[in-house]
């Protein structure tokens, strides 16, 4: 009976393993005000054009505010600094009509879809990654301004650190 007893730890070990994860609720996203600063450039958020973010650290629930999307999404690139990001909110830009004032809809940026490419700027003057809630809004986006669709995690990391003159990923 006793070489059976390994056997049973294991199994009940392994059956342990496959039960539910615990679910951490998220952080909701938070409204913009006139007193939120960009975490890179500390300029007045609510005064560039175009979409913006806010990124939700899971290390003390801070919010680090981005007038850029793309900015945002650098910042995650950067060594050591997307295992702290519990969530990451975009604007949905779905709708808009005035690029200067960009809908305050809040989608989280793994649930849109960007357009990249497109003839529109962010906030700090260069191509933006342009977030969307549905596919037929960010093709319409396109057919508008140009780019093409990914989804957040195919967004080229040679796009979001293009801040050159050419085409940055219109291909």
């Amino acid at each position: 009976m006793k070489p059976i007893i390994p056997f049973v730890i294991l199994g009940t070990l392994l059956l342990a393993g496959c039960q539910d994860k615990e679910t951490v609720a998220l952080p909701g996203p938070q409204d913009l005000t006139r007193d939120v600063s960009g975490y890179f450039c500390g300029m007045i958020v609510a005064d560039h054009p175009g979409p913006k973010a806010q990124l939700h650290r899971k290390s003390g629930g801070e919010i680090l505010w981005f007038p850029s999307v793309r900015d945002a999404i650098a910042f995650t690139l950067m060594p050591g600094e997307a295992r702290d990001v519990a969530v990451i909110y975009v604007n949905d830009m779905t709708g808009y009509s005035d690029w200067q004032s960009p809908p305050m809809k809040w989608i989280t940026a793994n649930s849109a879809q960007f357009v990249i490419g497109s003839d529109m700027t962010s906030g700090m003057g260069i191509g933006e990654a342009v977030p969307f809630g549905s596919t037929d809004a960010a093709l319409g986006f396109v057919k508008a301004h140009g780019g093409r669709v990914v989804a957040y995690k195919d967004i080229p990391e040679e796009y979001v650190f293009d801040f050159g003159t050419d085409d940055g990923g219109r291909s």
